[in-house]
């Protein structure tokens, strides 16, 4: 179907003179409709490869981090950034928010200088959060919102294209489209106001269901909400069909960022492997070309695990 040209669209609804805050609403909108992400990526492969910081939390000293390891020698988050060229020759970054040590305006400053000096930077910042966008309370559902718009805020500090927030489960209500839609319709305005990205996570097998993520990212229908595929989330509900089909489904609504992984562990230390190479498939195959996060995930060091990824990610993107 062709849509009607802005002129157009605006001299027919002119004519209704009575209701002139009809025809100004609506051109707000159309304006709203048509606005995109101002984003370009690279396209070498190495270039296109970021590394989480999750992988390393029981690294990383902050004080909402609760997975530090005391045994183990610790860092900041800028030195961990400044690690990422020696260590595995990329450089490009996804920070998790628990592992800021501050999000106060000069500590936010002096990560950004950080990411200057390493020449890095940042390409997605992965959110959580304890309020529900679907909770049925909406005092919870605001709280939810309000912290997704403060890590917005955050973004614009650091320079990040976008931001992966967390749909939390709900004590008094399932997973609801409409609710959720809803909720984050409002965190999505206020990103593209800033032009900062929405991503919605594969990464809750209740909550954050795949298939329940791709209903409601069609019904925000939002160039700023889209889609996070983890290689590996889906899969621990031990179906491999599943899996392959749910990270298909992301990939079709994906923009800027998916995880990569070749497995994931589930809360009783059960592995459970993925086909590496079916993952890329199903990547290239959708004509993904924003970036790839490495986050190995499974007990042990991460240093190594993190830099095979890298190669096996340039192997596969090459």
């Amino acid at each position: 179907m062709r849509l009607p040209t802005r002129r157009t669209f605006l001299r027919q609804f002119t004519a209704l003179t009575t209701l002139g805050w009809v025809a100004n609403s609506l051109e707000n909108s159309f304006a709203t409709a048509v606005a995109e992400p101002h984003l370009s990526f690279p396209t070498e492969p190495r270039d296109r490869i970021a590394v989480a910081s999750y992988p390393f939390r029981a690294y990383i000293e902050s004080p909402t981090n609760p997975d530090r390891d005391p045994s183990l020698p610790g860092m900041e988050l800028t030195e961990f950034v400044s690690q990422l060229r020696a260590k595995f020759h990329v450089h490009n970054i996804e920070p998790h928010y628990r592992h800021f040590h501050s999000l106060a305006p000069a500590e936010l400053a002096s990560f950004r200088e950080a990411l200057s000096q390493a020449s890095v930077k940042v390409v997605n910042i992965a959110v959580g959060g304890e309020a529900s966008f679907y909770d049925a309370d909406p005092s919870a559902r605001q709280k939810a919102i309000a912290f997704a718009k403060k890590w917005v805020d955050v973004a614009v500090a650091i320079g990040s294209p976008s931001i992966r927030v967390h749909i939390q489960r709900a004590s008094n209500a399932a997973p609801q489209v409409e609710r959720t839609a809803d909720s984050l319709r409002q965190v999505t305005e206020y990103a593209a106001g800033n032009n900062v990205v929405v991503n919605l996570e594969n990464d809750d097998l209740v909550s954050e269901d795949a298939f329940f993520l791709v209903k409601v990212i069609e019904v925000v229908h939002s160039p700023f909400l889209h889609a996070l595929p983890d290689f590996a989330n889906s899969m621990l509900g031990g179906d491999a069909d599943f899996n392959y089909r749910a990270v298909a489904a992301m990939f079709r609504h994906a923009y800027g960022i998916c995880h990569v992984k070749s497995g994931e562990v589930d809360d009783q230390g059960k592995q459970f492997d993925i086909d590496l190479k079916k993952s890329f498939e199903i990547l290239k195959s959708s004509g993904y070309r924003g970036y790839c996060s490495m986050e190995f995930d499974a007990p042990g060091e991460p240093y190594g695990p993190t830099r095979r990824l890298v190669e096996e990610t340039i192997r596969y993107l090459s």
